[in-house]
């Protein structure tokens, strides 16, 4: 089990989280067809009703970045989940159900009803639709202006 994390939200704007989104954009244009990649870069991050969270180790000087999530405002009650990366070293440890708890709190304080998030279908996406499904989220239709695609996997989970 990884250890606690502290949880930032974040402006966008530390070179740390900037490299990391960026490593994260790069590995999905690597792997999903152009047409198919909806991660946002640092700017869309930035943008009305969006926020983002940082992970940081705790107890250690400098801090690590560890994870990234964001949730993207689509409709009152309803949220989007983007830029979930937990770096790879620390994959596997735990992490990613601390951040996902976290996000997930934070869309309650917010009032949501329902989270909805798209993911890819590649196998390289398999861990996290897995993950996904552990906690709770189950296979929906295309929502917000996504359009149907055969590369993209959508899921909700409704928030009680």
């Amino acid at each position: 089990m990884a250890s606690p994390l502290i949880f930032k939200r974040d402006p966008v704007t530390d070179p740390r989280v900037l490299a990391f989104l960026e490593e994260h954009l790069s590995d999905m244009r690597r792997i999903s067809p152009p047409e198919s990649v909806h991660a946002l870069d640092s700017e869309q991050l930035r943008a009305p009703g969006m926020y983002l969270w940082t992970a940081w180790t705790a107890g250690q000087e400098p801090q690590a970045l560890v994870a990234t999530c964001a949730l993207k405002t689509l409709d009152a009650g309803h949220l989007e989940l983007k830029s979930m990366r937990v770096g790879a070293e620390q994959r596997g440890s735990g992490a990613a159900q601390q951040v996902l708890d976290h996000v997930l709190a934070q869309a309650r304080v917010m009032g949501a009803a329902r989270i909805s998030l798209e993911t890819g279908t590649e196998t390289f996406f398999a861990p996290a639709r897995r993950f996904y499904a552990r906690n709770g989220f189950a296979h929906c239709a295309p929502f917000g202006s996504y359009q149907p695609d055969p590369n993209s996997c959508f899921m909700r989970l409704e928030l009680s």
